[in-house]
């Protein structure tokens, strides 16, 4: 019998109420619904500071950024839904991925927590469009690390009055397309183990 899929879920806001951390929780149920060990990360509870080649030349990798990096590691495939800052992804996301793509010794494989890995992106803004222009840039960066990103994404607009009192999208489609995200990346993991 295969080993259970590991995911690993977050969002690119540290935002206490945050459109991005309700959505990857969706997203998050789906993955479990089909199977998968989820961990759910909050990137709040893991402060780094902004990367710095002198900081790292001098302490190496941010404790955080190791735990982060491990919890990357250890896991098959990636959720990860953004917020949209002018047109690209927030700050706190490029910020994290940045570090964790950095080797701790020369004997580490390059991009050691992105190659192999399967992700699954999505995003939630106030305006129209949802934050579907970051997701091009996160796109872009995960796939140039080595990422297998799903074509399936999902932008959710109107941000503000998309969920209800319990973190749900009201739109019944929306919802089922977000915790479809989940269960899809857990049957694409498993087929490329298989």
């Amino acid at each position: 019998m295969p080993s259970q899929i590991k995911i690993l879920a977050f969002a690119g806001s540290a935002r206490e109420d945050s459109f991005n951390k309700k959505l990857v929780k969706i997203a998050a149920d789906g993955a479990s619904q089909n199977g998968a060990d989820v961990t759910l990360l909050d990137l709040r509870d893991y402060p780094i500071p902004l990367f710095d080649e002198d900081l790292e030349k001098k302490e190496g990798l941010p404790s955080n950024a190791k735990k982060i990096k491990e919890m990357m590691v250890s896991h098959d495939g990636l959720l990860i839904a953004t917020p949209e800052y002018n047109s690209s992804i927030s700050p706190l996301l490029k910020n994290t991925l940045d570090w964790i793509s950095r080797s701790e010794s020369k004997d580490e494989p390059p991009l050691i927590a992105y190659k192999n890995k399967v992700a699954a992106i999505m995003s939630a803004s106030p305006g129209g469009l949802g934050g579907l222009r970051g997701l091009v840039h996160v796109r872009s960066i995960l796939e140039n690390m080595g990422v297998i990103v799903l074509p399936n994404q999902r932008a959710i607009g109107s941000a503000y009055n998309a969920f209800d009192e319990n973190g749900k999208l009201k739109d019944k489609k929306q919802q089922e397309s977000i915790i479809g995200l989940g269960n899809e990346l857990v049957s694409v993991v498993q087929k490329l183990k298989s």
